[in-house]
């Protein structure tokens, strides 16, 4: 699995890079199956339910699942989420990002920053004996200090063979999550912030995630695994935002 989070880090990080103002969301699409293309690896996304893109590119307001479209053109004050999912060697690595494009607001830089200094503060309590419970109540936690809302209507999951496995990881505690966490256990830890409400509705291509009050969304994600050690992110990357500074509660 190390080989295949790797690979779809590195994929991650050539596919942010051909995002720019100007450029349609199906061109950033079709980049990154050229990507996957050059290191080995094909698409866990494509027809993956019928979904159509190789990855899932998602702008703003969308949350999660968009598709690429030639009509779709990125503009300068944008924020792009990037999700890739890949498979080599029978393993699946998973992982996403959110970029911004040009000048955002103060108020989604912050977002932006939120998010991922979420997923990290996740990532740090996937400790062998630890409960799953506080992992997923970590996010919300730290997000609602800041203001924004969590998503609760799509979740992080258990990822290995196949994309999606047990357990569910929500991004928040549902009171119900029975879970210990063990060693060989990998999670597919996915945070998405959005400033106003956490409701989301599904647009009428049965993909795109939009937030019902239009407002931004950010999302990040890492494939982690427990280890006896601590936790090992399996798609390592350089931060996209500065670190944030959490006042003490």
């Amino acid at each position: 699995m190390r080989l295949a989070g790797h690979t779809a880090a590195e994929v991650l990080r050539r596919t942010a890079e051909v995002v720019k103002a100007g450029v349609s969301t199906k061109a950033v699409d079709e980049a990154a199956g050229q990507f996957m293309s050059e290191a080995g690896c094909r698409s866990a996304f494509l027809g993956y339910r019928g979904f159509p893109g190789r990855i899932c590119i998602s702008l703003n307001e969308e949350v999660v699942h968009g598709i690429g479209r030639a009509d779709r053109i990125i503009q300068n004050g944008d924020i792009v989420k990037i999700d890739v999912g890949i498979t080599k060697g029978g393993w699946i690595g998973d992982n996403a990002l959110t970029v911004a494009v040009g000048m955002v607001s103060p108020e989604v830089h912050q977002l932006l920053r939120v998010t991922e200094e979420s997923l990290l503060t996740a990532v740090s309590h996937a400790v062998p004996g630890g409960q799953l419970r506080t992992l997923c109540g970590s996010v919300e936690k730290l997000v609602r200090r800041f203001g924004f809302s969590v998503v609760q209507q799509f979740v992080g999951h258990g990822v290995g063979k196949q994309l999606h496995e047990a357990p569910e990881v929500p991004n928040f505690d549902n009171g119900r999550i029975k879970v210990r966490l063990e060693p060989g256990m990998v999670l597919a830890i996915e945070p998405m912030v959005n400033i106003g409400t956490p409701e989301v509705v599904v647009l009428s291509d049965r993909w795109t995630a939009v937030t019902r009050d239009r407002k931004a969304s950010s999302h990040f994600e890492h494939t982690v695994v427990v280890t006896e050690d601590g936790p090992e992110i399996l798609t390592p990357r350089a931060r996209v935002t500065a670190p944030l500074v959490v006042p003490a509660a």
